[in-house]
């Protein structure tokens, strides 16, 4: 079975009232819960490598760093760091069993390639529509940071995001539109939040579940409509 075509479609929307806002990790435990068996992934820089610890042993997942590695662990415990092996943030990283080592273009072929299965991203702004911002706030003497950003937003075969719903100031980071300079057009699949996992695309975004707010109160902060999911 294709990894890409195992989601088994939501049933109806979950609100977990005692649960939430959550945290980075469980923000990242939700990620590697909707990983499907077998899939090729790459995690990017800053809360994405959470989710390598919240990956089930014998989960099938083969983690991709752009700087070349495939196979790359959890994070190391403490006393267990090896100065030679870290991810493309340059944070320390495992190997597993069959971890394989290449060049930095090889890496970013597989990325250009389609041969990812999905891409784990953070951002500054995701539109409804499924744009995505998540390289530059556009604000004056702000320091661009790409990447491989926009390598893997268009290569992978599904884009999932990572980030808080809200800035500190309370603006929605879910929006209508970017306004932020665009990563990629139409390619983020899922938004996964502190407060509320959403999927976004063509048709608009769908809330899928909530952490410590009710939908009402959800659709009052957003600037966007949100449609249900769809009980079959």
């Amino acid at each position: 079975m294709n990894p890409t075509t195992s989601q088994v479609p939501p049933v109806s929307l979950v609100e977990n009232l005692g649960r939430g806002p959550l945290t980075k990790h469980e923000m990242a435990a939700c990620v590697a819960r909707d990983i499907p068996h077998g899939s090729y992934v790459n995690l990017g820089i800053g809360q994405p490598t959470l989710v390598a610890d919240h990956l089930p042993e014998g989960a099938g997942v083969v983690l991709h760093t752009e700087n070349g590695m495939l196979n790359m662990g959890p994070a190391p415990q403490e006393g267990e760091v090896d100065p030679d092996l870290t991810n493309a943030g340059k944070t320390p990283v495992t190997e597993l069993p069959g971890a394989a080592y290449f060049h930095h273009a090889d890496s970013f072929a597989m990325m250009r390639g389609g041969h990812l299965d999905i891409c784990v991203l953070g951002a500054y702004q995701v539109s409804a529509a499924g744009d995505l911002a998540n390289w530059h706030t556009g604000a004056p003497g702000a320091i661009p940071a790409v990447g491989g950003a926009m390598d893997l937003a268009i290569g992978a075969k599904r884009v999932f995001v990572m980030m808080t719903l809200f800035t500190k100031d309370g603006t929605p980071k879910l929006v209508p539109e970017c306004t932020y300079p665009l990563t990629g057009l139409g390619c983020v699949d899922r938004v996964y939040t502190d407060l509320a996992t959403f999927q976004v695309g063509a048709d608009g975004a769908m809330v899928l579940e909530t952490f410590g707010i009710t939908y009402d109160e959800l659709a009052r902060r957003v600037e966007i409509p949100l449609a249900l999911p769809q009980a079959i």
